[in-house]
């Protein structure tokens, strides 16, 4: 528990930091007096007195705030005249502005600086394979095979998602992959958006696959113990490399039957030598089931363990992730679901559950797999240059910004639920969670939170760095401040909508945990 309070106050610590210092500096720039700098909330713990400004570490790391001399609009006519050019509210409007634009523009340059360093020094990214790919999608006919590692775009080597991201802004003409020992030049011919849109169809195998095959010729594959006769394609047998499988029954290599246990594919020799195509119809290992949900529709409508899924509304599929997608993708109340079953196809009609998961709607039929989960393969990027980086930083804080005001967007349309939203305990177990993975992604969250942070500053609800600004405007085009009385209301109301949200977050955060 405190290793976990511990990397919850590293985490959102700094952000807490550059957001107040942001607000200091500005407020210091144009001669605001600051009475107090305070990283947490409640009774202080630590405090000290340097030049006009007390500092402090309050109790609650929650948050923290900076007390200006003349903050309060409603005491404005109180201030001494003599004083008054340390006030803030006696500055001017641009003045004001950019004193409260501070806080959430320190968390934007925040994030910028985190990408910045994460690009020059090389991050700890995935690899980007390529999944099971259908004969029919395009970056099978582009000539992109299942288990290939992009390796380079464009001729510029690339590592991971970001870097591909950033070579392929302006479209991907070449992609170099590795395919066993052999790097392969193809002529994609595709935009970055197009590429990822593609590749995202077809996720990379986190678990192991092992084929059905329709056709009665068969190699076998332990799931857990069971023995259902299920077969590999050549191309997945690639994707196995170097795992090692328990085998059964006959497979031809070099010309020559063997009968093998507990194989080790490299030693099959050459993937040109093997020269039996075991099957067209393939199946990943995720859609064989272990076992239904108690009252489940998959146990209604009597799916069995050892089953294994092959079709959904007569759409055939090939991964956990194609199932998922097609039974979203579904307009229909009820689904038919194709299940290869003691060497028969097997049709069952069942009535997909849908359920809140994390506050979008989901459609569920209530079947684990029987995969092995197999984690993904990191690889460090290699370092950007100064400028490169420079260009990346922004690129990445900016779409970050973007993505979180669509967030919010689908948030006040109702497209996602406000269960969705989390609060401290929410960040702290993705803190905690980020921290073990990889320092990489530690602070690639800190970067996105930092970006979040600063965005709902600015939403214009009194309070709020947003609320100050929409005063400020109003002031702009009224001539003159709101009346004592409306200021009064607008505090009272932001107050309350700020309480709502943060009560639905703590009850989201506590609703995940039981």
């Amino acid at each position: 528990m405190f290793e976990k309070i511990l990397i919850f106050i590293l985490f959102l610590g700094p952000l807490v930091f550059f957001h107040e210092l942001g607000h200091f500096l500005f407020a210091r720039l144009f001669g605001v007096r600051v009475e107090v700098f305070s990283i947490g909330f409640g009774p202080k713990l630590l405090k000290w007195k340097w030049g006009e400004t007390q500092y402090a570490l309050s109790l609650i790391p929650l948050g923290g705030y900076v007390k200006m001399f003349g903050d309060d609009p409603l005491n404005k006519d109180e201030i001494p005249l003599e004083e008054r050019k340390f006030s803030f509210t006696h500055k001017g409007k641009m003045a004001r502005f950019w004193i409260v634009m501070g806080g959430p523009l320190a968390n934007f340059i925040m994030a910028f600086v985190i990408f910045f360093f994460l690009l020059v020094g090389g991050e700890k990214v995935p690899q980007i394979k390529i999944g099971k790919l259908e004969t029919a999608s395009v970056l099978y006919q582009k000539g992109l095979r299942t288990g290939d590692v992009v390796s380079a775009v464009n001729g510029n080597t690339v590592a991971g998602p970001s870097d591909i991201a950033l070579e392929g802004g302006e479209g991907i003409k070449t992609l170099s992959v590795l395919r066993g020992e052999q790097v392969i030049d193809v002529n994609l011919g595709l935009g970055g958006q197009e590429f990822f849109e593609e590749y995202a169809k077809y996720p990379p195998y986190f678990r192991k696959p092992i084929l059905v095959d329709d056709q009665g010729m068969t190699w076998g594959l332990m799931i857990k113990g069971k023995s259902p006769d299920l077969t590999l394609s050549l191309d997945d047998l690639e994707a196995f490399l170097p795992n090692q499988l328990t085998l059964f029954k006959l497979a031809k290599v070099d010309d020559e039957f063997v009968v093998a246990e507990n194989l080790d594919l490299k030693d099959l020799g050459s993937f040109n030598n093997l020269t039996e195509v075991f099957s067209l119809s393939y199946r990943a290992l995720d859609l064989a089931v272990d076992k239904t949900a108690d009252k489940s529709a998959a146990e209604l409508a009597g799916i069995q363990s050892g089953d294994v899924i092959i079709s959904l509304n007569n759409k055939e599929v090939f991964a956990f992730d194609d199932l998922k997608r097609t039974l979203q993708e579904s307009s229909e109340d009820k689904a038919q679901v194709g299940l290869w079953r003691n060497g028969q196809v097997v049709t069952l009609e069942l009535v997909p559950e849908v359920k809140e998961v994390e506050g979008f709607k989901m459609k569920l039929i209530g079947v684990y797999s029987a995969g092995e989960y197999v984690a993904p393969t990191y690889t460090t990027s290699s370092p950007k240059g100064f400028f490169e980086s420079i260009g990346g930083s922004f690129v990445r804080t900016w779409d970050s910004i973007v993505k979180t005001v669509e967030g919010f967007g689908l948030l006040l349309s109702g497209q996602v639920s406000l269960k969705s939203i989390g609060g401290p305990l929410a960040i702290g177990k993705v803190a905690h969670d980020s921290f073990k993975t990889s320092l990489t992604y530690f602070f690639q969250l800190m970067a996105l939170i930092s970006v979040n942070l600063g965005v709902i500053n600015l939403f214009p609800i009194p309070v709020l760095d947003g609320g100050h600004i929409l005063f400020i405007i109003i002031e702009l085009f009224n001539r003159g401040p709101l009346s004592r009385r409306k200021m009064e209301i607008a505090q009272q109301v932001g107050l309350s909508v700020l309480l709502m949200l943060m009560i639905g977050a703590i009850f989201n955060d506590f609703s995940r945990l039981f």
